[in-house]
Protein backbone atom coordinates (compact mmCIF):
# COMPACT_ATOMS: atom_id res chain seq x y z
CA UNK A 1 0.00 0.00 0.00
CA UNK A 2 1.35 3.41 -1.05
CA UNK A 3 -1.21 6.08 -0.31
CA UNK A 4 -0.12 8.43 2.48
CA UNK A 5 -1.32 12.01 1.78
CA UNK A 6 1.10 14.89 2.28
CA UNK A 7 -1.22 17.91 1.93
CA UNK A 8 -3.54 18.61 4.87
CA UNK A 9 -7.14 17.84 3.97
CA UNK A 10 -6.36 16.21 0.62
CA UNK A 11 -6.07 12.56 -0.41
CA UNK A 12 -2.79 11.33 -1.88
CA UNK A 13 -2.11 12.41 -5.47
CA UNK A 14 -1.72 8.75 -6.47
CA UNK A 15 -2.61 5.71 -4.37
CA UNK A 16 -2.03 2.00 -4.87
CA UNK A 17 -4.15 -0.05 -2.49
CA UNK A 18 -5.30 -3.64 -2.83
CA UNK A 19 -3.88 -3.77 -6.37
CA UNK A 20 -6.04 -0.81 -7.39
CA UNK A 21 -4.86 2.53 -8.80
CA UNK A 22 -6.55 5.72 -7.63
CA UNK A 23 -5.77 9.31 -8.53
CA UNK A 24 -6.83 12.68 -7.17
CA UNK A 25 -8.59 14.37 -10.11
CA UNK A 26 -6.69 17.65 -10.33
CA UNK A 27 -9.03 19.17 -12.92
CA UNK A 28 -11.69 19.55 -10.22
CA UNK A 29 -9.53 21.29 -7.62
CA UNK A 30 -9.96 23.41 -5.62
CA UNK A 31 -13.76 23.42 -5.90
CA UNK A 32 -14.12 19.66 -5.51
CA UNK A 33 -11.98 16.87 -4.08
CA UNK A 34 -12.60 13.77 -6.17
CA UNK A 35 -10.71 10.48 -6.14
CA UNK A 36 -11.02 8.37 -9.28
CA UNK A 37 -10.21 4.67 -9.67
CA UNK A 38 -8.56 3.70 -12.96
CA UNK A 39 -9.18 0.13 -14.08
CA UNK A 40 -8.05 -0.01 -17.73
CA UNK A 41 -5.16 1.21 -19.87
CA UNK A 42 -7.55 3.50 -21.71
CA UNK A 43 -8.65 5.15 -18.45
CA UNK A 44 -5.03 5.70 -17.40
CA UNK A 45 -4.16 7.14 -20.84
CA UNK A 46 -7.08 9.58 -20.68
CA UNK A 47 -6.30 10.59 -17.10
CA UNK A 48 -2.76 11.55 -18.14
CA UNK A 49 -3.77 13.17 -21.43
CA UNK A 50 -6.62 15.15 -19.86
CA UNK A 51 -4.43 16.33 -16.95
CA UNK A 52 -6.47 14.63 -14.27
CA UNK A 53 -3.08 13.40 -13.12
CA UNK A 54 -0.30 15.81 -14.09
CA UNK A 55 3.18 16.96 -13.23
CA UNK A 56 6.15 15.07 -14.68
CA UNK A 57 6.97 12.95 -11.58
CA UNK A 58 3.31 12.08 -10.89
CA UNK A 59 2.80 11.12 -14.53
CA UNK A 60 5.73 8.73 -14.28
CA UNK A 61 4.35 7.03 -11.17
CA UNK A 62 0.84 6.84 -12.64
CA UNK A 63 2.17 5.30 -15.85
CA UNK A 64 4.11 2.62 -13.95
CA UNK A 65 1.00 1.59 -12.03
CA UNK A 66 -1.07 2.06 -15.18
CA UNK A 67 0.99 -0.57 -16.96
CA UNK A 68 0.21 -2.99 -14.13
CA UNK A 69 -3.48 -2.18 -14.45
CA UNK A 70 -3.30 -2.69 -18.21
CA UNK A 71 -1.67 -6.10 -17.93
CA UNK A 72 -4.08 -7.52 -15.39
CA UNK A 73 -6.52 -8.26 -18.23
CA UNK A 74 -3.87 -10.29 -20.08
CA UNK A 75 -3.00 -12.87 -17.42
CA UNK A 76 -4.72 -15.58 -19.48
CA UNK A 77 -2.22 -15.21 -22.34
CA UNK A 78 0.80 -17.45 -22.90
CA UNK A 79 4.01 -15.94 -21.56
CA UNK A 80 5.38 -14.91 -24.97
CA UNK A 81 2.14 -13.14 -25.87
CA UNK A 82 1.97 -11.53 -22.42
CA UNK A 83 5.42 -10.03 -22.90
CA UNK A 84 4.55 -8.77 -26.38
CA UNK A 85 1.35 -7.25 -25.02
CA UNK A 86 3.36 -5.59 -22.26
CA UNK A 87 5.57 -3.77 -24.77
CA UNK A 88 2.54 -2.68 -26.79
CA UNK A 89 0.69 -1.33 -23.74
CA UNK A 90 3.77 0.57 -22.59
CA UNK A 91 4.02 2.22 -26.03
CA UNK A 92 0.34 3.11 -25.86
CA UNK A 93 0.62 4.75 -22.45
CA UNK A 94 3.77 6.58 -23.55
CA UNK A 95 1.75 8.31 -26.28
CA UNK A 96 -0.47 10.14 -23.78
CA UNK A 97 1.83 13.20 -23.55
CA UNK A 98 5.09 13.89 -25.42
CA UNK A 99 7.07 16.47 -23.40
CA UNK A 100 7.48 15.13 -19.86
CA UNK A 101 10.38 12.69 -19.90
CA UNK A 102 9.22 10.89 -16.73
CA UNK A 103 6.47 9.18 -18.70
CA UNK A 104 8.82 7.33 -21.04
CA UNK A 105 11.46 6.98 -18.31
CA UNK A 106 9.18 5.06 -15.96
CA UNK A 107 7.74 2.87 -18.70
CA UNK A 108 11.25 1.97 -19.91
CA UNK A 109 12.11 1.00 -16.35
CA UNK A 110 9.05 -1.22 -16.18
CA UNK A 111 10.00 -2.98 -19.42
CA UNK A 112 13.57 -3.40 -18.20
CA UNK A 113 12.28 -4.91 -14.95
CA UNK A 114 10.19 -7.38 -16.97
CA UNK A 115 13.17 -8.30 -19.14
CA UNK A 116 15.31 -8.91 -16.04
CA UNK A 117 12.66 -10.97 -14.27
CA UNK A 118 12.97 -14.75 -14.10
CA UNK A 119 9.20 -15.13 -13.67
CA UNK A 120 7.90 -18.16 -15.49
CA UNK A 121 4.26 -17.18 -15.80
CA UNK A 122 2.22 -13.98 -16.34
CA UNK A 123 0.97 -13.80 -12.74
CA UNK A 124 4.49 -13.89 -11.34
CA UNK A 125 5.69 -11.34 -13.90
CA UNK A 126 2.83 -9.01 -13.04
CA UNK A 127 3.83 -9.25 -9.38
CA UNK A 128 7.38 -8.23 -10.33
CA UNK A 129 5.97 -5.27 -12.28
CA UNK A 130 3.92 -4.13 -9.30
CA UNK A 131 7.04 -4.29 -7.12
CA UNK A 132 8.93 -2.10 -9.62
CA UNK A 133 6.07 0.43 -9.76
CA UNK A 134 6.03 0.63 -5.96
CA UNK A 135 9.80 1.18 -6.02
CA UNK A 136 9.39 4.04 -8.52
CA UNK A 137 6.72 5.52 -6.25
CA UNK A 138 8.95 5.38 -3.16
CA UNK A 139 11.85 6.82 -5.14
CA UNK A 140 9.76 9.78 -6.24
CA UNK A 141 9.09 10.68 -2.63
CA UNK A 142 12.77 10.37 -1.80
CA UNK A 143 13.76 12.54 -4.78
CA UNK A 144 11.41 15.29 -3.62
CA UNK A 145 12.77 15.10 -0.10
CA UNK A 146 16.34 15.33 -1.38
CA UNK A 147 15.54 18.39 -3.48
CA UNK A 148 14.01 20.01 -0.41
CA UNK A 149 17.07 19.29 1.72
CA UNK A 150 19.47 20.76 -0.83
CA UNK A 151 17.31 23.76 -1.76
CA UNK A 152 16.10 24.87 1.66
CA UNK A 153 19.18 27.05 2.29
CA UNK A 154 18.20 29.23 -0.68
CA UNK A 155 15.13 30.45 1.22
CA UNK A 156 16.21 32.93 3.85
CA UNK A 157 14.39 34.91 6.51
CA UNK A 158 12.13 37.55 4.99
CA UNK A 159 12.75 36.66 1.35
CA UNK A 160 10.23 36.49 -1.46
CA UNK A 161 10.02 33.39 -3.67
CA UNK A 162 8.20 33.32 -7.00
CA UNK A 163 7.07 30.10 -8.66
CA UNK A 164 5.21 29.24 -11.84
CA UNK A 165 2.61 26.57 -12.64
CA UNK A 166 2.47 23.68 -10.17
CA UNK A 167 5.65 21.83 -9.33
CA UNK A 168 4.22 21.06 -5.93
CA UNK A 169 3.06 18.07 -3.96
CA UNK A 170 0.16 17.73 -6.38
CA UNK A 171 2.60 17.27 -9.27
CA UNK A 172 4.46 14.48 -7.48
CA UNK A 173 3.80 11.89 -4.81
CA UNK A 174 6.01 13.70 -2.29
CA UNK A 175 6.75 17.28 -1.26
CA UNK A 176 6.91 18.46 -4.84
CA UNK A 177 10.02 19.64 -6.66
CA UNK A 178 9.96 23.45 -6.73
CA UNK A 179 7.89 23.47 -3.54
CA UNK A 180 10.05 21.00 -1.61
CA UNK A 181 12.47 23.72 -0.40
CA UNK A 182 9.45 25.89 0.42
CA UNK A 183 7.88 23.21 2.60
CA UNK A 184 11.22 22.46 4.28
CA UNK A 185 11.82 26.15 5.04
CA UNK A 186 8.26 26.54 6.34
CA UNK A 187 8.66 23.53 8.62
CA UNK A 188 11.93 25.00 9.92
CA UNK A 189 10.14 28.17 10.99
CA UNK A 190 11.69 30.49 8.40
CA UNK A 191 9.47 33.49 7.69
CA UNK A 192 9.17 34.21 3.96
CA UNK A 193 6.52 34.82 1.32
CA UNK A 194 5.64 33.04 -1.91
CA UNK A 195 4.18 34.57 -5.06
CA UNK A 196 2.38 32.05 -7.26
CA UNK A 197 1.74 32.84 -10.93
CA UNK A 198 -1.81 31.89 -11.92
CA UNK A 199 -0.40 30.15 -15.05
CA UNK A 200 -2.74 30.51 -17.97
CA UNK A 201 -4.42 28.90 -19.75
CA UNK A 202 -5.29 26.11 -17.29
CA UNK A 203 -4.54 28.02 -14.09
CA UNK A 204 -2.45 25.35 -12.38
CA UNK A 205 -0.80 28.05 -10.27
CA UNK A 206 -4.10 29.44 -9.05
CA UNK A 207 -6.00 26.18 -8.72
CA UNK A 208 -3.19 23.98 -7.42
CA UNK A 209 -0.04 25.75 -6.17
CA UNK A 210 -1.79 28.57 -4.34
CA UNK A 211 -4.28 26.08 -2.97
CA UNK A 212 -1.82 23.51 -1.66
CA UNK A 213 0.50 26.14 -0.14
CA UNK A 214 -2.45 27.79 1.58
CA UNK A 215 -3.61 24.43 2.89
CA UNK A 216 -0.12 23.89 4.34
CA UNK A 217 -0.11 27.28 6.06
CA UNK A 218 2.55 28.87 3.81
CA UNK A 219 2.35 32.66 3.28
CA UNK A 220 1.32 32.67 -0.39
CA UNK A 221 0.03 35.45 -2.65
CA UNK A 222 -1.58 34.71 -6.01
CA UNK A 223 -0.67 36.95 -8.95
CA UNK A 224 -1.53 36.90 -12.65
CA UNK A 225 1.27 35.92 -15.01
CA UNK A 226 1.50 39.48 -16.31
CA UNK A 227 2.17 40.85 -12.81
CA UNK A 228 5.47 39.03 -12.27
CA UNK A 229 7.69 41.76 -13.75
CA UNK A 230 5.96 44.46 -11.70
CA UNK A 231 6.31 42.44 -8.50
CA UNK A 232 10.01 41.96 -9.22
CA UNK A 233 10.44 45.66 -9.97
CA UNK A 234 9.06 46.45 -6.50
CA UNK A 235 11.84 44.38 -4.93
CA UNK A 236 9.45 41.78 -3.56
CA UNK A 237 11.09 38.77 -5.22
CA UNK A 238 14.53 37.52 -4.18
CA UNK A 239 14.41 34.08 -5.74
CA UNK A 240 12.58 32.19 -8.50
CA UNK A 241 12.16 28.41 -8.28
CA UNK A 242 10.33 26.51 -11.01
CA UNK A 243 9.95 22.86 -11.89
CA UNK A 244 10.63 21.15 -15.19
CA UNK A 245 9.26 18.42 -17.42
CA UNK A 246 12.52 17.70 -19.23
CA UNK A 247 16.12 18.91 -18.90
CA UNK A 248 18.41 18.46 -21.88
CA UNK A 249 22.07 17.53 -21.51
CA UNK A 250 23.25 21.14 -21.98
CA UNK A 251 20.89 22.55 -19.34
CA UNK A 252 18.11 23.83 -21.61
CA UNK A 253 14.82 22.83 -20.03
CA UNK A 254 11.13 22.58 -20.86
CA UNK A 255 8.53 23.77 -18.39
CA UNK A 256 5.03 25.18 -18.44
CA UNK A 257 4.46 27.91 -21.02
CA UNK A 258 5.50 31.29 -19.62
CA UNK A 259 8.62 30.03 -17.88
CA UNK A 260 10.94 31.37 -20.59
CA UNK A 261 9.57 34.90 -20.22
CA UNK A 262 9.84 34.68 -16.45
CA UNK A 263 13.51 33.71 -16.74
CA UNK A 264 14.20 36.68 -19.00
CA UNK A 265 12.59 39.08 -16.52
CA UNK A 266 14.47 37.51 -13.60
CA UNK A 267 17.75 38.01 -15.49
CA UNK A 268 16.83 41.67 -16.11
CA UNK A 269 16.39 42.27 -12.39
CA UNK A 270 19.36 40.14 -11.33
CA UNK A 271 17.18 37.64 -9.47
CA UNK A 272 18.52 34.07 -9.08
CA UNK A 273 16.54 31.60 -11.20
CA UNK A 274 16.63 27.97 -10.04
CA UNK A 275 15.10 24.85 -11.55
CA UNK A 276 14.10 21.93 -9.33
CA UNK A 277 15.16 18.84 -11.27
CA UNK A 278 14.92 15.27 -9.97
CA UNK A 279 17.17 12.82 -11.80
CA UNK A 280 14.06 11.19 -13.31
CA UNK A 281 13.45 14.41 -15.29
CA UNK A 282 16.99 14.72 -16.63
CA UNK A 283 17.31 13.55 -20.24
CA UNK A 284 20.99 13.26 -21.12
CA UNK A 285 20.08 11.63 -24.43
CA UNK A 286 18.59 14.93 -25.65
CA UNK A 287 21.48 17.26 -26.46
CA UNK A 288 19.70 20.63 -26.38
CA UNK A 289 16.26 22.14 -25.93
CA UNK A 290 15.81 22.33 -29.69
CA UNK A 291 15.18 18.57 -29.73
CA UNK A 292 12.46 18.64 -27.06
CA UNK A 293 9.00 17.96 -28.51
CA UNK A 294 6.54 20.59 -27.31
CA UNK A 295 2.96 19.45 -26.80
CA UNK A 296 0.26 21.50 -28.55
CA UNK A 297 -3.07 21.30 -26.79
CA UNK A 298 -6.68 22.02 -27.72
CA UNK A 299 -7.89 25.46 -28.81
CA UNK A 300 -10.72 25.48 -26.30
CA UNK A 301 -8.28 25.60 -23.38
CA UNK A 302 -7.53 29.16 -24.54
CA UNK A 303 -10.90 30.22 -25.96
CA UNK A 304 -12.97 28.96 -23.01
CA UNK A 305 -12.81 29.28 -19.24
CA UNK A 306 -14.80 26.78 -17.19
CA UNK A 307 -16.95 26.04 -20.22
CA UNK A 308 -17.67 29.69 -20.97
CA UNK A 309 -16.38 31.13 -24.26
CA UNK A 310 -14.10 34.14 -23.69
CA UNK A 311 -12.87 34.61 -27.29
CA UNK A 312 -14.67 35.23 -30.60
CA UNK A 313 -15.98 32.30 -32.61
CA UNK A 314 -13.60 30.86 -35.21
CA UNK A 315 -10.58 32.49 -33.62
CA UNK A 316 -7.18 31.08 -34.60
CA UNK A 317 -5.32 29.82 -31.53
CA UNK A 318 -1.83 28.68 -30.56
CA UNK A 319 -1.67 26.60 -27.41
CA UNK A 320 1.78 25.14 -26.71
CA UNK A 321 1.72 23.60 -23.24
CA UNK A 322 5.43 24.24 -22.64
CA UNK A 323 8.32 26.45 -23.66
CA UNK A 324 12.07 25.86 -23.58
CA UNK A 325 14.28 28.09 -21.47
CA UNK A 326 17.95 28.24 -22.54
CA UNK A 327 20.54 27.26 -19.99
CA UNK A 328 22.10 30.74 -20.05
CA UNK A 329 19.17 32.04 -18.00
CA UNK A 330 19.46 29.37 -15.28
CA UNK A 331 21.37 30.03 -12.06
CA UNK A 332 21.36 26.40 -11.01
CA UNK A 333 19.50 23.10 -10.88
CA UNK A 334 18.34 21.87 -7.49
CA UNK A 335 18.65 18.07 -7.59
CA UNK A 336 18.35 15.36 -4.97
CA UNK A 337 22.15 15.16 -4.92
CA UNK A 338 22.93 18.84 -4.65
CA UNK A 339 22.71 22.14 -6.52
CA UNK A 340 24.32 21.96 -9.96
CA UNK A 341 25.97 25.11 -11.30
CA UNK A 342 27.62 25.87 -14.67
CA UNK A 343 28.95 24.41 -16.84
CA UNK A 344 25.73 22.40 -16.79
CA UNK A 345 26.57 19.89 -19.51
CA UNK A 346 29.67 18.73 -17.69
CA UNK A 347 28.32 18.98 -14.15
CA UNK A 348 24.94 17.35 -14.78
CA UNK A 349 26.64 14.43 -16.51
CA UNK A 350 29.24 14.15 -13.76
CA UNK A 351 26.55 14.00 -11.08
CA UNK A 352 24.22 11.52 -12.78
CA UNK A 353 25.49 9.86 -15.93
CA UNK A 354 28.22 7.70 -14.49
CA UNK A 355 25.79 5.54 -12.53
CA UNK A 356 23.29 5.34 -15.37
CA UNK A 357 20.62 7.03 -13.27
CA UNK A 358 19.43 9.59 -15.80
CA UNK A 359 17.00 8.86 -18.60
Amino acid sequence: MVSTPLIPGLPATIAWENDCLSILDQTRLPQETAVEKLTTAEEVWRAIHELRVRGAPAIGVAAAYGLCVAMRASLHLPMSEFRARLVAQAAYLDSARPTAVNLSWSLKRMIQAAQASSAGDPTSLLSALVDEAITIHHEDRALCDGIGEHGVALITEGCGVLTHCNAGALATTGLGTATAPIYKAHDAGTRFRVYADETRPLLQGARLTAYELQQAGVDVTLITDSMAASIMAQGLVDLVIVGTDRVAANGDFANKIGTFGLAIVARHFGIPFYVACPSSTLDLQTATGREIVIEERRDDEVTHLYGQRIAPENMKVRNPAFDVTPYELVTGFITERGIVKRPFERNLAALFAMEGDAA
